[in-house]
């Protein structure tokens, strides 16, 4: 709709002119809509910038008395100034603490309003989503803090702003374990039960955090919406990876877990374990690593076995990073946690079926099958359970550089899972395979740690029993805490062939991975990347890598100061 707008002009001569526009009358829902992201959008009497937090000069943010009869073993921060872990012990049982900002009721009562108009702010699309989340937060609750002529000091509009950045931006309150580089595992176990953790030093742990009904579905929920994934009461269990790449299984509701809903969570390593820290582990020794070096860059076949959380996958990551560099790579997985620096990589992720009839699912069979149609040269599968194991084994009875994991023991239980259902390998199939490495998670001197229990290698079928005959090259003795290498290797002397070597030069060929994966030990070079470009480097050019590691020089190579 348009309307006639009259504009006169008087010029300096006196003379008047007259200007007839037509101009289209605004429409009233958009300018309604424009009103009230005008309302939350504009700042009105803003907060001045916020000043630098300065405890000395503001305050501590976090007040925290260690509770009557418990003693205090450790504490350290994990989001400083705001919020730290307190390990406490009662009774020779650990606890997990997580100290946070405590807030007044004013401030309890200024949050909640802010919290419910930044949701309306975002539900009528007023925030930039290019612009830095953190920051834009900020400048939105600075403008709101302005409109409501809060009587906030510092300490308190920093103290409003971690709950507003913790529960908008991080995992509510389980934000601060998440944040925790110490912990594997987060376990809520249903309806005010407390959190459970697994602690890299402490072990299993209670902490002080436990979620009532309502809040606890909640969270599970957003928690799902995070990882892209719907759960509901008609699909109440949900397998999920989270946005920093950790594994999410959750459950809604009491109709599968009678004591309400539950989640677990296994946290991801954001940096990757490499060989360097498998080495410093002790999980494995330099000669086993030089060993799998040599046999990866020869494309040679591995399953890494072993129990729940024993190192199948971290041994897996860390072995892959010695794969050529130019060499065709696919990953398949259920959830990424398989990291290369790696150029010519397909990472493969299944997906569930979109509606119940199973419709759209791609397991792991199809995305191996559709992996054979692309002539990879290596094929790393996250773990072997089903009918891909048959595909698998047929990948590497084609000459594909095959790796894999799968739960077992130890390698006749490796064996029987492999020729029974669901996998059916047929037993003559299993010879193709060149070594399997047993991981076991166990203690030494109380302590929790992991272990390669043995390296064994296939050599074939024996024609008068039909058994596998398998040749153990490496044991780890747990009263020394050291591995033993018992003989030679069947499966260098295969490399030693096809190479055309002599048994000096494959002495000289380990020799020299051994000095690089020591020199990257002594200083403590354990960044995937880095790892990546040196075996890159190598395979290039050996002397150059030799004489950087002689000159004390990687910084070439690696990017960094040495």
């Amino acid at each position: 709709m348009e309307q006639e707008v009259t504009k006169k002009t008087t010029c300096e001569n006196g003379q008047v002119t007259v200007q007839k526009n037509k101009v289209k009358e605004p429409n009233s829902t958009h300018s309604f809509l424009g009103k009230i992201k005008t309302r939350f959008m504009k700042l009105r009497d803003p907060l001045k910038k916020l000043p630098e937090y300065d405890p000395a000069l503001h305050g501590e943010l976090v007040d925290f008395d260690i509770p009557e009869g418990y003693n205090e073993i450790e504490r350290y921060w994990v989001n400083k100034p705001f919020s730290f872990i307190s390990i406490l012990e009662k009774g020779n049982v650990h606890h997990y603490y997580v100290a946070e900002p405590s807030l007044t009721l004013y401030e309890k009562d200024i949050l909640e309003r802010i919290y419910e108009d930044l949701q309306d702010i975002l539900s009528l699309g007023g925030i930039d989503v290019k612009k830095d989340k953190d920051k834009t937060l900020t400048e939105q609750a600075l403008s709101l803090f302005g409109r409501y002529h809060a009587s906030l000091d510092t300490a308190s509009a920093y103290r409003i702003l971690y709950y507003l950045k913790r529960n908008f931006l991080g995992h509510d309150r389980i934000n601060s374990l998440m944040l925790d580089p110490n912990i594997e595992d987060i376990s809520c176990d249903g309806i005010n039960v407390p959190v459970f953790m697994y602690h890299n030093k402490y072990r299993n742990m209670k902490t002080n955090i436990s979620f009532g009904e309502e809040e606890l579905d909640s969270l599970v929920i957003r928690l799902c919406q995070k990882s892209g994934k719907h759960i509901s009461i008609s699909e109440p269990i949900v397998d999920a990876t989270l946005p920093d790449g950790s594994r999410l299984q959750a459950t809604l509701g009491k109709e599968v877990t009678t004591r309400g809903s539950s989640f677990t969570i296994r946290k991801f390593r954001g940096d990757p374990i490499t060989p360097v820290d498998l080495i410093n582990y002790n999980t494995c020794n330099i000669e086993m690593m030089a060993y799998f070096w040599l046999s990866v860059e020869n494309g040679d076949c591995a399953i890494f076995a072993g129990g729940t959380a024993s190192g199948k996958t971290s041994l897996l990551n860390a072995v892959s990073l010695f794969i050529p560099p130019m060499s065709k790579v696919i990953s398949i997985e259920d959830t990424r946690e398989i990291t290369m620096h790696h150029e010519n990589w397909i990472a493969g992720v299944t997906r569930r079926p979109l509606n119940i009839n199973n419709m759209g699912e791609i397991s792991m069979y199809d995305l191996l099958r559709a992996a054979l149609r692309q002539r990879p040269e290596y094929i790393l599968v996250g773990e072997i359970r089903g009918s891909e194991a048959m595909t698998l084994f047929q990948a590497i009875s084609t000459g594909h550089a095959t790796y894999s994991t799968m739960h077992a023991g130890d390698v006749q239980t490796v064996i029987n899972r492999l020729d029974s259902p669901p996998l059916n390998v047929p037993h003559v199939m299993l010879q193709s395979l060149d070594i399997l490495s047993i991981q076991t998670q166990t203690f030494v001197n109380d302590r929790r740690v992991r272990r390669t229990q043995s390296i064994v290698e296939f050599t074939g079928i024996d024609t008068k029993t039909g058994y596998i005959r398998i040749n153990e090259l490496y044991r780890w003795d747990p009263v020394t805490d050291t591995f033993n290498r018992n003989g030679d290797s069947y499966t260098l002397n295969k490399v030693m062939v096809s190479k055309g070597w002599d048994k000096k030069k494959l002495s000289k060929e380990l020799n020299r991975r051994e000095r690089i994966l020591e020199y990257l030990c002594t200083k403590n070079l354990r960044d995937y990347v880095s790892i990546s470009l040196v075996i890159q480097a190598y395979a290039a050019d050996p002397d150059y890598v030799l004489d950087a590691i002689e000159n004390d020089d990687l910084e070439e190579i690696t990017g960094q100061n040495i």
